[in-house]
């Protein structure tokens, strides 16, 4: 069989929502919300445990975010929808993620730096996602 030079586009990916119910209830969950931190969104839904950039709280304290996005079924709650929603979670612990390395230099100047970085991340638990 022949490798794909063009990626395979969904006849459905610019059908309307309700025509496209495999997005709602994926991975078997019917309610999942859209979060925002440390400049990433991430997708989280009840019991699931995500880790994020470093929040500096303590672990089993509570933090609430606010969604950007709420999908409950086949309701999709966007932007002035979400007033009073809020996604719940439960502070696990900390983490760290995998050892970058990294190494410049200049040539002919005898110019060399090493160089490292070590991601730090708070792992949460979704203890629940409000409507409001």
């Amino acid at each position: 069989m022949l490798p794909r030079l063009f990626p395979y586009t969904d006849p459905l990916a610019q059908a309307p929502l309700a025509a496209r119910p495999h997005i709602f209830c994926s991975e078997g969950r019917s309610m999942y919300a859209v979060i925002q931190t440390g400049g990433k969104q991430e997708r989280v839904a009840e019991g699931q445990r995500v880790n994020v950039e470093r929040l500096g709280v303590a672990a089993g304290d509570e933090v609430t975010f606010t969604p950007i996005l709420v999908v409950d079924g086949a309701s999709v709650l966007t932007g002035g929808q979400l007033a009073g929603a809020s996604v719940a979670a439960r502070v696990v612990g900390e983490a760290k993620g995998t050892k970058i390395r990294g190494f410049t230099y200049k040539n002919k100047t005898n110019q060399r730096k090493r160089w490292g970085h070590r991601q730090k991340y708070t792992m949460i638990e979704i203890t629940g996602i409000t409507k409001g």
